[in-house]
């Protein structure tokens, strides 16, 4: 499966994005899907995931309330919604998707969107 992510920018401090990750193949409907994001001189980060049917999700503590992972099979597409952003969430985002595995380390991925880069001004 390919991935293909989009939706980020430059927002203040308070502000919402949301960011798509758009999958090629049939396959995806099968995929658990996930957000991770990378600072620079960080290493990447765990922000949400979603199971295959959409029926269990879960988050890093750092953006739980304010974040929500969804997806539309139908699309092909899974979406981060971010509210409530601070400066602190500026970040290259990445998209993953893995059709048996979901954990919070990025090993346990294996397939990866190419980034969009998350900018929150304060």
């Amino acid at each position: 499966v390919q991935l293909q992510a989009s939706g980020g920018g430059l927002v203040q401090a308070g502000g919402s994005l949301r960011l798509s990750c758009s999958a090629s193949g049939s396959t995806f409907s099968s995929y658990n899907m996930g957000w991770f994001r990378q600072a620079p001189g960080k290493e990447r980060e765990f922000v949400a995931a979603i199971n295959w049917s959409g029926g269990y999700t879960y988050y890093a503590d750092s953006v739980k309330g304010r974040f929500t992972i969804s997806r539309d099979n139908a699309k092909n597409t899974v979406y981060l919604q971010m509210n409530s952003l601070k400066p602190e969430d500026t970040a290259l985002y990445y998209c993953a998707g893995d059709p048996a595995r979901n954990q919070r380390v990025p090993e346990g991925w294996s397939y990866w969107g190419q980034g969009t880069q998350v900018t929150v001004s304060s």
